[in-house]
């Protein structure tokens, strides 16, 4: 990967850093975060539509995350040299797609459908993202075009949970949903125009990445990243259920829930990295760890609402910054095939989620929200202990 890197940072010499495309592809990345995550403030309503329980219109993560996963793996050999460009375009064009097929699926299975295009646009878009801020700016500025592509995930963070909970309570389920299209249309719009030609090189193509796994270390850390991700989202799925049947949360209360967390999360990715620099993994072991608390916190609490703000805004405040440290550690631990370790980052990350959730469902619908909260605390114990692990790990490798 270090050639494609030198190739792609020849061309750009030769021409002005694309800038206006690196902003397109912020404003698709936060099209994209709203529509992957705005089911989890309108499963209710999604529900009662569709005809269906609460735990499976949940499952509408799961399945956009279990087609990202087998995207995001094998997206690269599948289309080979095709210029990037008419890639990103086309994913572009599906979430466009995908947003229409699911304002107005009339079952189940044809909003599911929808969902699943949703997961292969995430796959590819995600799995490239690095890559084609390479293409479009010189060296330097690598990371500047990453922070401001991130921008876009940030900010639909805070706002697409909140945003789609009050606009779900004025047009509907559908129509929150549908609210993604027109934005989506516009990054299509700007990608046309911005976008510079991104032919790949044959020699670019792309290694296996299991073989990463072989490293004790790199193994232990994916471990850890799978396990948080799996609690964080067998518990985070079910929040407005549980908001709504334990803390007797309004529409109008619930949309200042999420907010509050969407810009406490906001402010937890803004802290992180002074932590990061001197204790990455302390830090990546404590995250989890409160977290954990947190949710054994909410089910002792039993809804009480002032109590479940308030832990509600310590879980937003460290779930955000939580994938910042994750891939902060893969800058560390695989500084030379970080591209490589990026794409199966993705794929774990999406394959948790899909878990999470789908566990999270399953004990939801039998016993709801107290076992479905516990088992996700006991999963990010799990990865606490893990990423000890992982740390342990670390300092033996640099002791050899």
């Amino acid at each position: 990967m270090q050639i494609e890197a030198t190739s792609q940072n020849d061309l750009i010499e030769e021409r002005s850093p694309a800038w206006g495309a690196v902003y397109a592809l912020s404003l698709g990345a936060f099209a994209l975060i709203a529509s992957e995550f705005m089911p989890v403030s309108l499963l209710t309503p999604i529900a009662a539509d569709l005809g269906v329980s609460e735990g499976q219109a949940g499952q509408a993560i799961s399945v956009s995350g279990a087609f990202a996963v087998v995207t995001s793996l094998f997206i690269s050999a599948s289309v080979g040299d095709l210029d990037r460009k008419r890639l990103l375009l086309a994913l572009t064009a599906l979430m466009i797609v995908s947003g229409a097929i699911v304002a107005f699926a009339p079952s189940y299975l044809v909003f599911m459908i929808g969902r699943a295009l949703i997961g292969i646009v995430i796959g590819g878009f995600w799995s490239m993202s690095a890559a084609t801020a390479m293409r479009l700016v010189r060296a330097e500025q690598v990371p500047k075009a990453l922070a401001i592509l991130n921008g876009g995930n940030a900010l639909a963070t805070i706002i697409a949970a909140p945003a789609g909970s009050f606009l779900g309570s004025l047009i509907g389920w559908r129509g929150a949903f549908f609210c993604v299209v027109p934005v989506a249309a516009v990054v299509l719009v700007w990608q046309m125009a911005s976008l510079p030609p991104m032919k790949v090189p044959r020699v670019a193509r792309s290694r296996n990445v299991f073989a990463l796994l072989r490293r004790r270390i790199v193994a232990l850390g994916m471990a850890a990243t799978g396990v948080f991700f799996m609690g964080q989202f067998a518990l985070f799925t079910y929040l407005r259920p549980f908001l709504e049947t334990a803390a007797h949360a309004d529409p109008a209360t619930l949309s200042f829930i999420l907010l509050a967390m969407g810009v406490s999360g906001f402010i937890g990715s803004s802290f992180i990295g002074s932590l990061l620099k001197d204790g990455l993994y302390r830090t990546l072991i404590v995250i989890p760890a409160v977290m954990a608390a947190v949710g054994a916190a909410l089910v002792a609490f039993d809804g009480a609402l002032m109590a479940t703000v308030l832990l509600l805004g310590v879980w937003g405040l460290l779930a955000t910054a939580a994938p910042v440290g994750w891939w902060s550690w893969l800058s560390r631990t695989l500084p030379q095939e970080a591209e490589a370790g990026g794409g199966l980052m993705v794929a774990i990350i999406q394959l948790a989620i899909t878990f999470g959730a789908t566990v999270g469902g399953v004990l939801f619908d039998a016993g709801g929200y107290r076992p479905t909260f516990g088992a996700g605390a006991a999963m990010l114990v799990l990865a606490a202990a893990l990423a000890a692990t992982t740390a342990r790990a670390s300092r033996l490798a640099q002791d050899e």
